[in-house]
């Protein structure tokens, strides 16, 4: 960052001098670790200043020139330095010799005042001071034939600034920035003469890239960059600097990413020359330091690498897999890249970014795009090759690629790469080729017996391992080219990394091969549990077994991996690692693998004339013999090396004795005679016994006893039982008779049979009898023909030949003289080729044999067709049917279905041709058979079967057409309903069962409520004339606009008045009015509620918008309390209402006075008379005149007291009170009076009550029953306040009637009874019903005054008089709001005992109640709590209530759980509540339990609701977990709830699992997670952008989801964040920390998957989730408990755990116990 480092002082040319020289250039060599200063005191000094700050500086090399030195370049990729001179001249500074060499000399000798290097480092450009730019080209240059130079052109000033890039670039004081090519043409001219700013150019430098070009001038630098898409240079800005003066110097990082920028004055100023910067993934940094140059910086431990095009290329994007392996794309290439290892490949490549990237080898990445798999070596800018293949699981290929190292020196020895490539060309073949080679070519092709599914190369590239499905495990020699069968049952198998050493488990035994090269020789051991892995680290070698609880070690013998190791690279690069491959191995015990290796070193050694080494791996062997050979061999070598200098194992007697140990003996041969050692060569051959070499070596010497070696040779033949050898010797001499003789010896009978063929000699009978004999019971049949045709025994000959199987001169024989069995041998040669397999051979001899049946047989089993179907036509068509059968099955195997079908239908096998093109895809073709060849039944049964097929690959639109095709409408119709596809479905019963379309519209439109598509259902209930349904689905919903809008379009008005009223109640309060207000029909919705009996929501709406209405509503809800009865309340609204007239009619009309002048008093005085007149004349109209008298005299209407008197005809009534009221009446009345008229009765008694009972009682002793009866009636509670004397009178009343006026015993009693009621005597009332045995009476009294036990003592088992009692008990209970008895009730009472608490909102006594009317009840009350709970906000406690209580499974509430559950889980980290994420648990148990035996929901919203249960099962877990401390157990569970990200914010789930991890002490998974929180965090800052775009390859292979929805509020707050933020930063520079996910091996593949995934994403294996930790349960270690009912799954471990820990199971609550 510019801070200084280190420093040292330059030189003087001479020492003795005074410093008075200036730097005149500097440049550091492309490898940094040398600078080269240019002086003007005529010298360049280059000085080694190290790798690191610390290193000493000195000086390397110096260069003293006769004239001072101008300038200094040092070209890329060169060791030599260029400068020039101030005579014109350019020299080059070679640093090896330390001496110069003149490049070129100008013409004229201007001075040089520039220098430019190409971007490759293979030409120089120097300019001069007159203008002139020349190029020098090293030869290393392509097309150059050595040095070279020449003028390129001439500028238009003194170029002071030069530079080459993409192009060449001068300028200078005439303010012009030319650009030239290659050529010396002008490609650009920027002409600055009109900017004053610009004072002319005095440096110029390019970027590493080329693309970007810098020029210096005073105060001001400006930038250059080129434009690919326009060919064209522009100009990208400038920088100016104040006061900084002529920018004298400018030089690029090698990175492109710093400018560094240097003035007159000495000021130099560093810039950051980055396109743009930015982060990926928060593992690394990108920087773009030009368009075709990129940066990759890894954050975690600084590690850079850059990513350039070599072609110049803009790059488009960078992602990085598995944190190592860089992909990047331009428009034509793309780049690959290693960052462990810093290579970098860039390849030609074209596509549409949909290739896969397969990067499990190290050194090679394969591609695979469009069928093709592409292998490409980092480090290498070419394709190793390419081939095709659709098998492309890592176990299905393998590749190996060393450079340096060759799988054998005897293979490859001067070849700098070896790469390998295996992979399937089909399940049972096996290729491997030689990426090396021009066309990668084929080294092998194994064809295998069985489908293979694993293969790997060693990695030396000679070996080749594959397992079949069968569990056989094969190994492929490349060298040999032979397949070796190592065990016929294996498990796991897998090359020991960086050896040839393989490890395999077969069942319960571990077998390791530590020398492939001798299979034969394995090591087992026997182990317990499953092989899982190899582990090589730190010189020991182990391979890992899980034994279910314990894994277990086993450790290989590590000190023969590393001698194989050894002896293997020994064999590539020389002999530097025999040695110590020998000091490796000696310790060793000899054991069967240490003596393979032993043997293997040997051949080795001796393979490179190692003599010494192989001598003591042979006597380590125990092989004396090749021991002491090779000790004489050594002896040898070191006579001939003191004779003749050199290590003698060069000399022709060494090498002769290697080759004869070899078994090399013409090599040995040729060494021996080359030096004259002709005997020695032939004692050789005797020695080895090979007698022809020695004889031969003999005769070409014309040695002198080359006889007597031909009687050693033949007596050595004899005695050592050789006759063949030996009869070969007598033919060659012409001794026939002694070579058959010596043939028939030895067992070789067709030996002796050609001497006598070949002779031309007469023989023996008896000789050639035997003979004959000799070779039928040697079976040589076909050489007995030959015998027997060579002596004219024709018949016998023939019979020999097809004995022996010789048909071809059978046939011969025949044909010339046995014409009539030609036909017979012909059919025989047939069957025999049949029976040996060669049926295409056969063909044609059962044609000539004219057995075409066996031709036809022939040709099918060799798949023959077309030759088959050519004779078939010759056959009987009955005959030919099976055939055709066979022909077409074979043309339908090979998709030529046309062949296919004439065959078929030859065959008569129409249905067949059928069902052919339905399975191949072709319908139209089947139903063109099926029309043409099948009946109507036929044609029927194939569409159905047909439409049922296409319906179960939903191919729905073909099994439509074929569903009507065969008649079978209504399964289309059912098949649309099934996939809810309703337009189709509606579609057809449409057009074919138009009479069910509305039934049809309605079954869809509840279907698709049910589902909640309910836009789709509101059209289908209109369409079936149901708008109501629609109405009533939407106010189930809540969505009360889309009820009022269907309600108005379809009901009219007064319909949607009704609705929005219903609106408006929902909403309640003042936001029901303001709505009802809104829509204009608020006065309407309140007379609508008041007609309709609703005064609560009347007065609600009324209080909230229209208190101008409130008078009426009072109004009206008294007149309807006043039909209703219940007279107390109809009198507060009257009053409420300000109606108190209406309130005294009210009394009136029941005849309550006091509670009518109780009112009219209070309330309305005036009115007070007429209550006393109208309580007078109800007094009349019982006939208790007196009383009627007196209240009109209150009301001062004696007038009506007369008028009442009169026409009663009471006369002395009327005249008395004429008399003392009204005295002009008097003589009215007198004259009525003589009218005459009898007179009515009038009483004796006077108002007072003593006086009436008086009266009463004087009647009584009169025995005047009748008027002490009335005059006891007669009196009243305003008589006498005391109710205990009127009772009394009331009953003597009674008991007088039931004693003397028994004829009016019933009335008397009815009268007394009403007056003891309305006096609260209803024991007394029913007792004296009871008396006269009125039970009727009696019980309807004991109601009345609410004695229901004495009603029902009374009515006994009466079910009438029951069934009474409990109505007017329910209405007692009803009318007192008497809850707690009508909950007891039970049944409607119990409802409205509900309904009535929940008015009250006591909510308690409401679950109390309905728990005891049973589970649904009780569920449906706890919805409704439920659902006002969410209206408040409360959802937490709505869960607990649904949790504790239950919940209803219906459409119409499934929004509100989905509304709870989202509630809970979406709270914030500050509104959290545990106890409400464990109320959601029960509730979602619960709720999840009743939808799993429940049809009312669909099967989507079972599962959605079950993904909701999982979330909160676990975050509740997690809860008691972390409380509990219980850390890893917490933390797994908080992984378990990724699954259900969206379900639970994705923010709020990464955030706690990897905070979790932290805790758990887990970083590698804490790094994961929460760096995707940051991710999420960043996502939510930008409005626009969706999960997809968030980069997903840490989750590549995972279930969890990405497609969720960005959060829209934080789950914590930025404290929180930055405390994340700096936790990743310290795991990112932590290197002990793997950022990657954990992982656990598949049980069922063995491929390595996320440890928590359920499915493996290799095999698609499924385990069921642990319901403690959410994990997945592996077989061996799950555990079913049923102890409460459930079986519930989990893993052991976990399980016992959670038991122990909290005593319950953590599904249902239930105790719970552990489990082992």
């Amino acid at each position: 960052q510019g801070e200084r480092k280190d420093k040292f002082k330059t030189k003087p040319a001479d020492s003795a001098a005074a410093t008075s020289y200036v730097v005149r250039g500097m440049a550091f060599s492309p490898d940094s670790s040398k600078l080269a200063i240019a002086q003007s005191d005529n010298i360049v000094f280059v000085y080694r200043i190290g790798d690191a700050w610390s290193d000493k500086k000195s000086i390397c090399n110096k260069f003293l020139q006769s004239s001072p030195v101008t300038c200094l370049a040092w070209p890329r990729g060169r060791e030599d330095v260029v400068f020039g001179l101030a005579d014109g001249k350019v020299k080059l500074g070679m640093l090896k010799t330390n001496k110069p060499y003149t490049m070129y000399t100008h013409p004229e000798n201007s001075y040089v005042v520039s220098l430019a290097s190409a971007p490759n480092g293979l030409a120089i450009l120097s300019g001069h001071l007159d203008g002139s730019i020349w190029r020098f080209t090293f030869p290393a240059e392509e097309g150059a034939g050595g040095l070279g130079h020449t003028q390129l052109c001439s500028h238009s000033c003194v170029p002071y600034a030069l530079g080459w890039g993409h192009a060449m670039a001068a300028a200078g004081e005439d303010n012009r920035v030319v650009f030239y090519d290659n050529l010396g043409r002008e490609m650009q001219v920027f002409d600055y003469g009109g900017d004053d700013t610009v004072r002319g150019f005095c440096s110029c430098s390019f970027n590493p890239s080329g693309d970007t070009a810098v020029f210096g001038t005073y105060n001001k630098f400006l930038i250059f960059t080129f434009n690919t898409s326009r060919q064209a240079w522009e100009e990208l800005g400038s920088k100016q600097v104040d006061h900084f003066y002529n920018v004298s110097s400018l030089s690029w990082k090698p990175d492109g990413s710093k400018l560094m920028v240097g003035s007159m004055t000495g000021t130099v100023d560093m810039y950051d020359a980055c396109v743009r910067r930015y982060k990926y993934k928060g593992k690394f940094e990108f920087t773009y330091v030009s368009k075709s140059s990129v940066i990759v910086k890894e954050l975690k431990t600084g590690k850079r690498i850059v990513l350039k095009s070599l072609y110049g290329w803009e790059i488009d994007r960078i992602n990085i897999y598995r944190d190592r392996y860089l992909v990047a794309r331009t428009q034509h290439t793309m780049l690959l890249g290693d960052l462990e290892t810093c290579k970098l490949s860039e390849i030609e490549w074209h596509s549409d970014g949909t290739e896969k990237f397969i990067f499990d080898n190290e050194s090679v990445c394969i591609v695979y795009h469009a069928g093709e798999l592409t292998q490409v070596m980092y480090g290498r800018n070419a394709i190793l090759g390419v081939c095709r293949t659709e098998h492309l699981h890592p176990t299905l290929i393998s590749v190996v690629a060393q450079e340096g190292e060759v799988a054998r020196a005897s293979l490859a020895a001067d070849k700098p790469l070896m790469a390998r490539f295996a992979y399937l060309i089909d399940l049972q073949t096996v290729r491997i080729t030689d990426l090396t080679s021009p066309n990668n070519a084929a080294l092998a092709t194994i064809n295998h017996d069985s489908r293979i599914d694993w293969l790997e190369l060693n990695h030396r590239g000679t070996h080749l391992l594959f397992r079949d499905k069968k569990r056989h495990l094969n190994l492929y020699d490349l060298q040999r080219q032979e397949r070796t069968t190592l065990l016929n049952y294996v498990g796991y198998v897998q090359w020991v990394p960086q050896s040839s050493v393989v490890v395999a488990q077969s069942r319960q035994n571990l077998c390791v091969w530590y020398s492939i090269n001798t299979p034969d020789r394995v090591s087992m051991f026997p182990i317990k549990g499953e092989l899982t892995d190899i582990e090589r680290v730190n010189n020991r070698t182990e391979v890992i077994v899980n034994e279910g609880i314990n894994t277990v070690s086993y450790a290989l013998d590590e000190q023969l991996i590393e001698a194989l190791t050894l002896i293997q690279f020994g064999a590539a690069m020389g002999e530097q690692n025999f040695e110590r491959a020998v000091r490796v191995l000696e310790p060793l015990e000899l054991t069967a693998e240490t003596e393979a290796q032993w043997m293997e070193l040997s051949e080795l050694a001796l393979a490179q004339n190692q003599v010494v080494i192989a001598e003591r791996c042979y006597a380590a062997l125990g092989d004396i013999a090749r021991t002491r050979f090779l000790h004489r061999v050594v002896k040898m070598a070191s006579a001939a090396a003191k004779e003749h200098g050199g290590n003698g194992y060069d000399s022709y007697g060494v090498r002769a004795q290697l080759a004869k140990l070899s078994k090399q003996w013409p090599a040995a041969e040729t060494l021996m005679l080359a030096q004259g050692k002709t005997d020695e060569t032939i004692a050789m051959y005797q020695e080895a016994h090979k007698w022809e070499d020695a004889i031969r070596v003999a005769e070409s010497a014309r040695h002198p006893d080359v006889e007597s070696l031909k009687q050693c040779h033949y007596k050595w033949l004899l005695e050592t039982g050789q006759e063949e050898t030996a009869g070969m010797v007598k033919e060659r001499e012409g001794d026939f008779l002694g070579a058959i003789s010596l043939y028939l010896k030895g067992g070789l009978p067709a030996r002796a049979a050609l001497v006598i063929m070949t002779s031309n000699m007469s023989h023996d009978p008896a000789l050639v009898d035997s003979i004959l004999s000799a070779l039928v019971r040697a079976g040589l049949f076909e050489r007995a023909g030959e015998l027997y045709d060579h002596l004219g025994r024709g018949a016998e000959a023939l019979a020999a030949y097809r004995k022996g199987h010789a048909y071809s001169k059978a046939i011969e024989l025949a044909r010339r003289d046995f014409q009539s069995e030609v036909i017979a041998v012909e059919e025989a040669w047939g069957d025999w080729l049949f029976s040996q397999k060669q049926m295409d051979a056969a063909i044609n001899h059962f044609i000539e044999a004219g057995r075409s049946e066996k031709a036809i047989e022939a040709a099918i089993q060799c798949r023959q067709f077309s030759k088959a179907a050519g004779i078939i036509d010759y056959l009987d068509h009955h005959k030919a049917l099976p055939y055709y059968k066979r022909i077409g099955k074979h043309y339908e195997e090979t998709r030529n279905y046309g062949e296919a079908e004439r065959y078929y239908i030859k065959a008569d096998m129409a249905i067949d041709a059928v069902d052919m093109y339905s399975r191949a895809g072709k319908w139209e073709a089947a139903q063109k058979v099926a029309r043409g060849y099948l009946s109507e039944a036929e044609q029927r049964a194939f569409y159905r079967k047909k439409a049922r097929e296409f319906e179960v690959s939903h191919k729905f639109k073909e099994a439509e057409r074929a569903y009507v095709m065969g008649d079978e409408v209504d399964q289309a119709i059912s098949m649309y309903k099934k996939a809810k596809m309703y337009d189709h479905m509606i579609r057809l019963v449409q057009s074919h069962r138009r009479e069910n379309l509305a039934a049809a519209h309605m079954l869809v439109a509840q279907q698709l409520e049910a589902e909640g598509n309910l836009r789709e259902a509101e059209k289908h209930f209109c369409d079936a004339k149901d708008w109501k349904a629609a109405v009533q689905m939407y106010r189930q919903q809540t969505m009360w606009d889309d009820a009022l809008r269907v309600a108005k379009v379809y009901g009219g008005v007064n319909a949607s008045k009704q609705v929005a009223y219903a609106w408006a109640i929902s909403l309640g309060g003042e936001e029901g009015a303001v709505l009802l207000k809104k829509l204009g029909l608020l006065d309407q919705a309140i007379d609508y509620a008041t007609e309709s009996g609703a005064f609560a929501q009347a007065f609600e709406l009324t209080r909230a918008g229209a208190k101008h209405k409130l008078p009426d509503v009072h109004l009206k809800h008294a007149m309807f309390l006043e039909d209703e009865g219940r007279f107390s309340e109809a009198e507060a609204e009257f009053i409420s209402a300000n109606k108190p007239k209406e309130a005294i009619d009210m009394y009136m009309h029941a005849q309550d006075w006091d509670a009518a002048m109780r009112i009219a008093e209070q309330y309305d005085p005036a009115a007070v008379s007429e209550v006393h007149v109208a309580q007078a004349r109800a007094a009349a109209e019982r006939k208790q005149f007196q009383s009627a008298e007196s209240l009109y005299l209150l009301a001062k209407r004696p007038e009506l007291a007369l008028k009442m008197f009169r026409e009663q005809k009471m006369w002395h009534d009327a005249m008395r009170i004429a008399e003392d009221y009204l005295p002009g009446k008097v003589a009215e009345i007198q004259v009525e009076m003589a009218s005459g008229g009898p007179a009515g009765p009038t009483p004796d008694g006077g108002a007072n009550a003593d006086a009436v009972i008086a009266q009463a009682r004087k009647y009584e002793a009169g025995n005047d029953y009748a008027r002490a009866i009335e005059a006891y009636l007669s009196l009243s509670p305003k008589d006498s306040p005391n109710v205990d004397t009127l009772e009394s009178c009331w009953m003597q009343a009674a008991n007088l009637a039931m004693n003397y006026q028994r004829h009016r015993m019933h009335d008397v009693i009815a009268a007394v009874s009403g007056k003891l009621c309305s006096s609260k005597r209803h024991a007394s009332a029913g007792e004296l019903h009871e008396s006269i045995d009125d039970v009727q009476g009696a019980i309807r009294v004991f109601c009345a005054g609410g004695l229901f036990d004495r009603a029902r003592a009374l009515a006994g088992n009466n079910p009438t008089f029951n069934t009474y009692i409990q109505e007017q008990y329910n209405k007692h209970l009803v009318s007192n709001e008497a809850a707690e008895e009508m909950a007891a009730q039970g049944g409607s009472m119990g409802q409205q005992a509900l309904e009535m608490y929940v008015q009250r909102n006591d909510w308690d006594k409401v679950h109390e109640a309905a728990a005891q009317q049973g589970a649904d009840v009780a569920a449906l009350y706890a919805s409704k709590h439920a659902e006002r709970l969410f209206k408040q906000g409360e959802y937490g406690t709505a869960a607990s209530v649904l949790g504790a209580h239950g919940a209803v499974v219906a459409p119409a509430y499934i929004e509100l759980y989905r509304g709870i559950a989202m509630g809970v889980l979406g709270a914030a980290s500050h509104e959290r509540s545990r106890a409400a994420e464990a109320g959601l648990k029960a509730m979602m148990f619960k709720l999840v339990s009743k939808m799993g035996s429940s049809t009312a929901v669909s099967a989507n919203v079972v599962a959605e609701f079950r993904k909701m249960y999982l979330a909160a099962h676990y975050t509740a877990l997690a809860n008691e977990a972390t409380q509990a401390g219980l850390k890893d157990l917490a933390a797994m569970q908080k992984t378990a709830t990724l699954r259900y990200a969206g379900i639970i914010p994705a923010d709020r789930v990464f955030y706690e699992a990897g905070m979790a991890w932290r805790n758990a002490g887990r970083p590698n998974m804490a790094f994961v997670m929460l760096n995707r929180f940051l991710d999420l965090c960043d996502a939510m800052d930008e409005p626009d952008t969706s999960a997809a775009m968030i980069e997903n390859a840490d989750y590549a292979n995972t279930d969890i989801p990405f497609d969720f929805t960005i959060p829209q509020r934080p789950y914590v707050g930025e404290a929180e964040k930055e405390g994340v933020r700096d936790y990743i930063l310290e795991l990112s520079m932590d290197q002990t920390v793997e950022q990657v996910l954990s992982t656990r091996r598949c049980e069922q593949c063995g491929s390595e998957t996320y440890e928590a995934n359920l499915t493996c994403h290799s095999c698609k294996a499924t385990l069921e989730p642990c319901s403690v930790s959410g994990y997945p349960t592996a077989s061996y270690d799950k555990v079913v408990s049923t102890q409460n009912g459930l079986d519930v799954v989990a893993i052991r471990e976990n399980w016992n755990l959670w038991a122990t820990t909290f005593n319950s199971c953590p599904v249902t609550g239930g105790g719970a116990s552990p489990m082992y």
